[in-house]
C-alpha cells in the first residue's frame, strides 16, 4: 500500500510501498541498495520487481558500495516546485554506479567549477522528514 500524500508531503515525497520500503529503510540507514538479477547477472536502478534486461522475476537487492562517476549534470536555477524552490541552485545529475547501473540523483558540496565527466563521486545522504515516516535520500559528493 502507498503511503498517502498529505499536507506535510510533497511531490518530492516518495510514494514507500511493501516493495520499496527496503530501499528507503536501507537509505534512512546510510545505506545504498540496488537490485541485480540472478539469471542474467545485471543490476539495475531504480528499483524493479523484475529484471529490465531480460524481464527474470528473480531479482534481489543488494548494497552498493556508494562510489559513482559522474555522466552528466545540469545546475538548476530556478524551479518553483517545493521543496526544490528553496535549493536552487542544485545540481541534478546522472551518474555511473561502480556496480554498473545508471542513476539520477542530486549533487552536494561542490562548486560548479568542480564538475567534470567522470568525476568520481560517493554517495551521501539527505535526511527527510514528511512526518510520521522518517527517510532519507541517496545524493552524491566529489570524492575528495
Amino acid at each position: 500500500m502507498t503511503t498517502p500524500r498529505t499536507a506535510a508531503t510533497t511531490a518530492a515525497t516518495p510514494d514507500i510501498d511493501a516493495f520499496t520500503r527496503p530501499y528507503w529503510t536501507a537509505a534512512a540507514e546510510g545505506r545504498l541498495l540496488i537490485r541485480r538479477c540472478a539469471d542474467c547477472g545485471r543490476a539495475h536502478h531504480y528499483p524493479r520487481e523484475f529484471c529490465p534486461y531480460c524481464w527474470s522475476e528473480d531479482v534481489a537487492w543488494e548494497r552498493a558500495g556508494g562510489r559513482a562517476t559522474l555522466y552528466t549534470w545540469s545546475v538548476v536555477h530556478r524551479n518553483d516546485l517545493p521543496p526544490f524552490g528553496e535549493r536552487v541552485p542544485y545540481v541534478a545529475a546522472v551518474v555511473d554506479l561502480a556496480e554498473g547501473p545508471r542513476m539520477m540523483t542530486e549533487l552536494v558540496d561542490c562548486a560548479e567549477e568542480d564538475l567534470k565527466v567522470g568525476a568520481e563521486l560517493e554517495v551521501t545522504f539527505r535526511p527527510c522528514d514528511p512526518g510520521p515516516a522518517q527517510y532519507a535520500v541517496p545524493v552524491f559528493r566529489i570524492t575528495r
